[in-house]
């Protein structure tokens, strides 16, 4: 494959989402090195916890964003592999309980 998209979990449980060409092993000891700075590097050790290999640098990086906007629940249903999950955790919630149907 020529890319990837992928998340890491870093130290203090949070979690990170990224792409890159080819050579995911390498980019998750650049995370570990603090090569990037920024979010991990704050954030150390990182662990890889989920991987999606892609045609096309731009294919991941739609994917990045897409995942990037989920919630902390729908990221780890997807980490699990429980895609039967992720269209229930992306129904909105009703913002006002005024407006919920009785």
């Amino acid at each position: 494959m020529d890319a990837w998209l992928y998340i890491l979990r870093c130290a203090d449980g949070s979690y990170y989402t990224g792409t890159c060409r080819a050579g995911l092993e390498a980019r998750i000891s650049q995370h570990n090195a603090g090569h990037f700075g920024g979010y991990t590097a704050k954030r150390l050790p990182v662990v890889l916890v989920f991987s999606q290999p892609f045609q096309s640098i731009t294919d991941a990086i739609a994917a990045e964003r897409q995942v990037k906007g989920w919630t902390r629940a729908k990221k780890e249903a997807l980490i699990a592999g429980s895609f039967d999950l992720l269209p229930e955790l992306a129904r909105r919630r009703t913002l006002f309980p005024s407006q919920a149907s009785s």
